[in-house]
């Protein structure tokens, strides 16, 4: 069992700013903190914010990775409430992308008292298509043979992944950094996180989650449809859904300015 101190070194915590609220910040697979700096300058005039990386990813200590604990997403679900243990949270609130939108809700279910309220970033609780009542945007045939290019051609996955994710009408640096980012993790990691993600079911999650959650989707989302977050909405007692209009699926990176005053306005 790992000390505080081991786990702030383990997944590179590092806290800014001095609100007394505090806002826990998770960045999405293939990604790391990095990625909220377009958010951050605005929050911290506002909220204490934590921010980390998972292991494998950024500038986590990769010694600590452990296959079988992070090949399902409850194993990320711990490191977040290790990390807020750590740092004796309580009552914060959670900011997730994508798939760490669900990652915090298993983490606000195991421990309630963690979060006061949840923001998600284009969220899905599960990527598969399951007809004929919800349709998560893919066929697991080609999320097999997606995850499957990542044993064949690393690199070409990370360059036909990145652009799907940050959207066609998006600047090509936000894409060119990303698929570096993908690239700078190392593959049997990216691949055990990758199938954590896409191949996973968490729609029973859902109704679980008691905390009031403001849920964010993009209007043109290759990931995750308006239709996805139509559901989340639909099953989370306590939601509000808020579509943008943008493309892609990482608006905390691409459209900052049309997310960020919902986001001080929910939390406070």
């Amino acid at each position: 069992m790992l000390n505080s101190s081991d786990v702030l070194i383990r997944n590179n915590v590092k806290s800014i700013g001095s609100g007394s609220k505090t806002l826990l910040l998770a960045h999405g697979f293939g990604c790391d903190q990095n990625m909220w700096r377009f958010l951050t300058p605005a929050l911290i005039e506002h909220f204490t914010i934590v921010l980390f990386d998972y292991v494998g990813s950024g500038a986590s200590d990769i010694s600590q990775y452990d296959k079988q604990r992070y090949s399902r997403l409850e194993g990320y679900a711990e490191d977040i409430i290790e990390i807020c243990d750590a740092l004796q949270l309580s009552d914060a609130i959670f900011i997730g992308h994508s798939v760490s939108s669900i990652i915090g809700g298993i983490a606000a279910t195991k421990k309630p008292s963690l979060f006061s309220k949840l923001i998600m970033v284009c969220p899905s609780p599960c990527f598969l298509n399951m007809p004929p009542d919800y349709f998560g945007g893919f066929e697991k045939e080609d999320l097999l043979e997606l995850l499957n290019l990542m044993d064949k051609n690393y690199i070409g996955w990370a360059n036909y992944l990145a652009p799907l994710v940050i959207g066609g009408t998006n600047s090509d640096e936000f894409v060119g950094e990303l698929s570096g980012s993908f690239c700078s993790t190392d593959p049997v990691i990216a691949k055990n996180f990758a199938e954590a993600t896409f191949l996973s079911d968490h729609r029973y999650l859902l109704k679980e989650i008691k905390q009031p959650s403001l849920i964010f989707q993009s209007s043109n989302d290759a990931l995750a449809a308006t239709s996805v977050g139509k559901f989340i909405a639909s099953e989370i007692s306590n939601s509000k859904l808020e579509i943008i209009s943008a493309d892609g699926h990482c608006l905390h990176m691409t459209h900052p300015e049309k997310i960020i005053d919902s986001i001080i306005e929910y939390a406070n």
